[in-house]
């Protein structure tokens, strides 16, 4: 499934200044009231990962005309993943673990059918020399509580700073 990835907020989530085109930010993932927020803060505010921090980066504001959207770093795609891991927000992470797989960070492991992993799907990872067990979840289920739009707004980063 291929998600639209939305750009960051366009301003600073702790002061709620506009940020300016080229300007360097930090994205941090935050788990609260039982979801994954995403907080976009300037450079200058930055106090480091607030409490209940799944992943951060560092980015820069995208230019005028900047060409698309890309995805936040693998590494800090794999801290969410493993993060969500005791969260039981499975769609999420299914979603996720899909989109790692679509960028060739992860692949998944076939493995023969047994009771222990009706319902899951086993993901390795060379980079972390480890593998990831994570609940299927149905389409409709991914569709039904607004997935996609999560991940997408939640993973967008503008150029590696």
């Amino acid at each position: 499934m291929d998600l639209k990835l939305h750009r960051p907020q366009p301003t600073c989530a702790t002061t709620g200044r506009s940020f300016a085109p080229g300007e360097v930010f930090y994205s941090t993932l935050v788990r609260r009231r039982g979801a994954v927020e995403r907080l976009d803060v300037a450079a200058e505010s930055w106090q480091g990962p607030p409490e209940q921090s799944i992943a951060w980066w560092r980015s820069r504001y995208p230019e005028a005309g900047a060409v698309g959207p890309t995805l936040a770093p693998p590494d800090v795609l794999l801290d969410a993943l493993e993060s969500l891991e005791e969260g039981g927000d499975d769609p999420l992470r299914y979603m996720l673990a899909l989109q790692l797989v679509r960028r060739r960070v992860l692949r998944i492991v076939d493995e023969p059918a047994n009771d222990s992993n009706e319902g899951t799907l086993t993901f390795t990872c060379r980079k972390r020399d480890r593998d990831y067990r994570v609940r299927q979840v149905d389409a409709a289920k991914v569709a039904a509580d607004g997935v996609e739009a999560r991940l997408a707004a939640l993973l967008w980063s503008g150029d590696a700073a």
